[in-house]
Order: C-alpha cells, then sequence, then structure tokens
C-alpha cells in the first residue's frame, strides 16, 4: 500500500510544481500592462460635436448610456452557478478528477448537513473518472511489484485495483464524512485566490492542520488527522497481504514475503497519504488560475479581494 501512496505523492507532486508554475506566469502577466498601450485621452467639451458619424443619433442613448458590468457581481453570479444549492461545487482538477469540496472565492457560506458531507463524499468516491484512476496506479503498483504478496498476473492486478479502491473510498469516508459530521467540521477546501505564490501556496498546504468548523470559527484539523489515521490502520490490518511463501516446483523455490501489516507500515502509509493530500491542496489552489487561463476567462481578483478574510 505504501509504495502506491507514494506514486501518487510523486504524481501530484509534479502537477503541483507546474501548476503552480503556470500560476505564477499568469499573475505576472495580470500585472504587467500591455506594451504600447496608453491611457485614452480625455473628451473635450464639445468633441461629441465634431465626431460626424460616430456620435449617436439617438437622443436616448446619449442621454442613458449602458451600465458598464460589475466584475464582482460577475464573478459571485458565476460561483451561485457553480455551488447551486447544495453548498459543494462541479468542479472537475484537469477537467476531469472530482473537485467537488472546493468553493472558490465562497467566503461565508452556509454549513454543510450530516447528509450532504455523505452525499458529497459518495458522489465523489464513485464517481466514473476513479475507476481509470485506480486502474492507473494499480498499474504502476503492479510493474513495481510492490505488496508482492498480492502475486503477479490478473489475479495480483485484480487484487491491487481492489485495494486501491478501497483504500481511498475508506479515506475519503473517513476523512471527509465520518469525522466531520461527528467532530461538525466543515470538510470542504475553501480557496484563497489572492496574495504571492508563497502565501497562498502555505495558505493551502497549512488547511490540512488547520480547517473551519460548521458554525465558521477556525480549529485543528482533527478529520484529517485522526480520519486519515484510523483509515490506513483498516486498510492495512483488513485486506492487505499477510507474510507468504511463493513455491514452483520444478526446480523447488521458495520465497518469503513478510507480511505488511505493522505498526510500521501504517505510520507510513498515514504519512505518505497526509503528505499526497496536502499537495493535492496546493494543485487545487492554483487550479481554477490555470483553468481560467485556459479558457480566456477573466481572473475574478476584483471579487477575491472583496471577500472577507480566512
Amino acid at each position: 500500500m505504501s509504495n502506491n501512496v507514494v506514486t501518487r505523492w510523486i504524481a501530484v507532486g509534479v502537477l503541483a510544481i507546474f501548476f503552480c508554475s503556470c500560476s505564477t506566469q499568469i499573475t505576472l502577466a495580470q500585472q504587467t500592462p500591455a506594451s504600447g498601450s496608453a491611457a485614452p485621452a480625455p473628451a473635450q467639451a464639445g468633441d461629441s460635436g465634431q465626431t460626424g458619424n460616430s456620435t449617436s443619433k439617438d437622443p436616448a442613448a446619449a442621454k442613458d448610456p449602458a451600465p458598464a458590468k460589475d466584475p464582482i457581481q460577475d464573478t459571485k453570479q458565476q460561483n451561485a452557478d457553480q455551488t447551486g444549492q447544495s453548498g459543494t461545487s462541479k468542479d472537475r482538477l484537469f477537467f476531469a478528477l472530482p473537485n467537488f469540496l472546493t468553493l472558490e472565492n465562497a467566503g461565508q457560506v452556509p454549513p454543510l448537513s450530516a447528509k450532504q458531507k455523505f452525499a458529497v463524499v459518495t458522489r465523489g468516491s464513485f464517481d466514473y473518472v476513479q475507476l481509470p484512476w485506480y486502474l492507473f496506479l494499480s498499474a504502476i503498483s503492479q510493474a513495481e511489484d510492490s505488496e508482492p504478496g498480492y502475486g503477479q498476473g490478473w489475479a495480483g492486478y485484480g487484487k491491487r485495483v481492489g485495494a486501491s479502491f478501497a483504500d481511498g473510498t475508506i479515506e475519503n469516508f473517513m476523512t471527509g464524512a465520518v469525522f466531520p459530521v461527528v467532530l461538525h467540521q466543515d470538510p470542504r477546501y475553501f480557496q484563497l485566490g489572492h496574495g504571492s505564490f508563497a502565501r497562498r501556496a502555505l495558505y493551502a498546504a497549512s488547511r490540512n492542520l488547520i480547517t473551519r468548523t460548521d458554525s465558521g470559527k477556525h480549529q485543528f484539523n482533527y478529520s484529517e488527522v485522526f480520519g486519515g489515521a484510523l483509515a490506513a490502520s483498516i486498510s492495512t490490518y483488513s485486506y492487505h497481504p499477510k507474510s507468504h511463501v511463493f513455491s514452483t516446483p520444478n526446480p523447488p523455490y521458495y520465497r518469503f514475503v513478510p507480511s505488511d501489516r505493522t505498526l510500521s507500515n501504517t505510520a507510513k502509509v498515514w504519512g505518505t497519504q497526509y503528505g499526497y493530500d496536502t499537495l493535492t491542496l496546493v494543485v487545487k489552489e492554483f487550479w481554477p488560475d490555470v483553468r481560467r487561463a485556459l479558457k480566456h476567462q477573466p481572473n475574478g481578483s476584483l471579487a477575491q479581494q472583496a471577500q472577507p478574510p480566512r
């Protein structure tokens, strides 16, 4: 199990570096004025009479010009359309992986009920993209022969796929539903969305230690820390391989594989899973910037600055 988690950690780390780099370049591009641009000359009195056909012939239009769009209201409307009435998101990381517990520029939002917490975790854990993701991770695990007690061949691959799915599902429910319901903590990630790269990265990484309660206060993230530890213990001591002896008849060959059900392996799994979740939060922080750049959408910085501090 530990090698499987490390593989996911490394993959997300590479993606985090890539997206953070893209976000930094986007931020610099937004702060740098376009070369050769000049501020429009102020209108002079009497210019309307010298512009010829450029002047509107409609007196009503001249008196009541169309009001300028408010970027803050536009961004708030986009956020409302995105979250709907559920208080969760419809976004997907890399346009594929479920990102339903991330809110952009949310400010103060109503807490999730116990039913909503279980519903959103269920929706993400059994999403149609999860199966290809687990198939991919299991193929890497098979190639590395991690947890050799599973063996090789299609039988070993099937066991690895089942274990990967169970590992991810148990961890999702423990950290996103069971512990948040019992402890009244909010499992959502609230994007900061503004400030320097370092500030945003540190903010994202700290959310695995500090989270919101259902009442909107800040609290130690018991759900992530202890929920992840319990998930690692359940998966390690229940269905992961025990010690096993492989043998071949011709010629006789014996290979002993030690058990993965140890306290040290459980601690290693919990630590690597915690690091993986932390890097995932960093990706979640900068992913909206990259997504808007790819879609050529405004960055919504005015709306971000209008939000209360978190």
